[in-house]
């Protein structure tokens, strides 16, 4: 089934709205968030976020040499950690709907030093600008949730990946423990707001990012939506107990 129902209405966080709109209102959010991305991502998850990052692309299956496209590549956390794994020889694309994001992640890639071997695209996951069999490796974290029509997306990955290549999702997920909900809860509807407002000048854009988490499908959910889509052999990892998961699927 789409993200967006028969009616043209999808969901914006808990709010119902028309799906033409929710690119824009989507976009409207990580412009106004783009320059306090990486600051905010730190106190809302006490830097844990790092350590996902690194175990889903020391994870990944990728070569030096081959080519990968990092999706909803924002500030370019992942894309980094990637050119460690594909070298100078390989080529990373960083594809994002987000024009601020995109600037945003570009030039911190050049305060790196990390210039040769990267390509920056604007573009929208549910079509993407590029030919069948592309990629070795398709990798999207915290981005899925954001698209208005994931099955979309998911087919237009499986087909820019080369055969045997793998398409990688991280994203927030169910929390598994009954105990640890109420604290999880807590902290995304009444900490991660005021954290918003304190350190960002925006209590709104965290109150969707919050309510966009619990609107996203669920470990199996996704997994079925991956196997829907036509990948292969796909499964999940859980991480801090479920708040994060890595989705795989692999083209066959």
């Amino acid at each position: 089934m789409s993200a967006s129902d028969k009616s043209g209405t999808t969901h914006f966080g808990y709010r119902e709205v028309p799906s033409i709109d929710k690119q824009k209102l989507v976009g409207e959010v990580f412009s106004s968030v783009a320059g306090s991305y990486d600051l905010m991502n730190d106190l809302m998850s006490l830097g844990i976020h790092r350590v996902w990052k690194r175990y889903f692309v020391a994870t990944a299956q990728v070569k030096r040499g081959d080519r990968v496209l990092d999706l909803a590549g924002g500030t370019g956390d992942i894309a980094a950690l990637l050119h460690e794994r594909v070298g100078e020889g390989g080529e990373l694309v960083l594809g994002d709907i987000n024009g601020a994001m995109l600037r945003t992640g570009r030039d911190r890639m050049t305060d790196r030093g990390l210039v040769r071997g990267f390509r920056y695209v604007q573009c929208n996951a549910e079509g993407l600008p590029f030919p069948d069999a592309s990629f070795d490796l398709v990798t999207i974290a915290f981005g899925l949730r954001n698209v208005t029509d994931k099955e979309a997306a998911l087919r237009e990955m499986l087909r820019v990946l080369k055969v045997g290549g793998q398409a990688r999702v991280l994203e927030f997920s169910r929390v598994r423990a009954d105990w640890f909900r109420p604290l999880y809860d807590f902290h995304s509807f009444q900490v991660l707001p005021r954290l918003g407002a304190l350190f960002a000048r925006d209590a709104d854009s965290y109150r969707y990012l919050a309510e966009s988490i619990r609107r996203h499908p669920p470990q199996d959910e996704l997994k079925a939506m991956m196997e829907a889509a036509g990948f292969a052999r796909c499964g999940y990892r859980n991480l801090t107990g479920g708040i994060v998961a890595i989705h795989d699927g692999y083209k066959v």
